[in-house]
């Protein structure tokens, strides 16, 4: 059972980040894992967050669904998480996939703020709309609460119960358009790359320019949210647009494409940044589609340029238009401009587009993060 608890926690390591182009929704980490009603089991549990991560992805209808958690520095020591989950929370620190500081909750209403995310929590929020008036629209804030299958959303205020995104705030616009350097060594957040924590030593790649969160503003200055240092301008950030790969009318993954770092998509492809596909594939598919099938490059005047590398050659569906006689070829070493509403089809039914145009169109259920839990971690209360 030890095993198969890593295994999920693993899975639950790729859905958090502090990426503010593919986080869907803001959540404070430190409260999520005590609705200890949505499974019956232990006062904490880390778990829950991949429970709540399933609901937030059945609800959005897409795979790889990402949030971004707030976690409030003692629980890098509750004695309620087993010392495994303690483990693993602070190597997500020190990796800089969430945030650590001591007052979780309001940073996570600014992050919801500047970048214009919906916030998943049970806390009432009604007396703060005069600072936030987003937190009254529909879908902005929103309780995860057992239901028939696992969790499900309703509303304190606002109504609705899908999540809903808002646009970013004119601060968030214009704290994303710069780069950010934290005068700590290693920080995690606003450094050249992984953490300098105790888990440095396993750190992924540096991170890139776009995957910078926002500062905060508490002190009225651009400042690290975990040092509480002022942060210094590196300079403008690179241009980026957030693509989306949809298999079988379901959206099973966002990525984003910068201006320095183009993107190859494909059955197996090699190299940083890129998205393979196999594991979505049948059989059919995947002999048709090459290991590197098409490369995306993004332009400095903001145009998205598609280039086939595959043997087999691909199409461009205009508009998003699912009309044969409009699909348009791409043969194999051609590059071609994505229009507006274009999607590139590797393979019929594997599409890749821009993320704000790309949208599932299919009933199928999300893979679940959940799905190397051990049974008895997904007991779930009777009503």
């Amino acid at each position: 059972m030890r095993f198969e608890i890593s295994k999920v926690l693993d899975a639950i390591e790729g859905r958090v980040s502090t990426d503010p182009s593919l986080a869907r929704a803001v959540v404070d980490l430190a409260e999520v894992i005590r609705w200890q009603n949505l499974d019956g089991g232990r006062p904490a549990s880390l778990l829950r967050l991949g429970m709540v991560i399933d609901a937030l992805s059945r609800q959005i209808g897409e795979d790889s669904v990402q949030v971004y958690a707030i976690v409030h520095r003692a629980l890098l020591s509750d004695a309620d998480l087993t010392s495994n989950e303690r483990m693993v929370v602070r190597r997500w620190a020190d990796d800089g996939l969430v945030e650590v500081l001591d007052q979780p909750g309001d940073r996570m209403l600014e992050v919801a703020d500047l970048l214009g995310l919906p916030v998943l929590t049970r806390a009432r929020l009604d007396g703060l709309i005069g600072r936030y008036p987003w937190i009254g629209q529909a879908g902005r804030v929103l309780a995860p609460v057992p239901g028939a299958g696992g969790p499900v959303f309703i509303a304190h205020v606002g109504g609705g119960q899908d999540p809903a995104t808002g646009s970013r705030s004119p601060a968030g616009v214009k704290l994303l358009s710069r780069q950010w350097r934290c005068p700590e060594p290693g920080c995690a957040l606003f450094g050249g790359g992984g953490g300098g924590g105790a888990f440095a030593d396993l750190a992924g790649t540096d991170r890139g320019p776009s995957e910078q969160p926002p500062p905060t503003l508490r002190t009225g200055a651009p400042t690290c949210p975990r040092h509480g240092a002022r942060l210094s301008d590196a300079g403008q950030r690179p241009r980026s647009e957030v693509l989306a790969v949809r298999i079988g009318g379901l959206v099973r993954r966002r990525f984003v494409l910068t201006e320095t770092e183009p993107v190859a998509v494909g059955r197996a492809p090699d190299g940083p940044g890129a998205v393979q596909l196999g594991q979505w594939l049948n059989d059919e598919a995947r002999r048709w589609i090459s290991r590197s099938h098409v490369r995306f490059d993004l332009g400095r005047g903001g145009e998205v340029v598609v280039t086939d590398t595959s043997t087999n050659g691909s199409g461009v569906r205009p508009g998003g238009s699912m009309v044969e006689a409009e699909r348009i070829p791409l043969p194999p070493q051609q590059s071609r401009t994505l229009g507006e509403g274009d999607l590139i089809e590797l393979y019929p039914g594997v599409q890749v587009g821009r993320a704000a145009e790309t949208a599932s169109d299919a009933t199928y259920t999300p893979n679940s993060v959940m799905a190397e839990a051990p049974t008895m971690a997904m007991r779930l209360p009777r009503p």
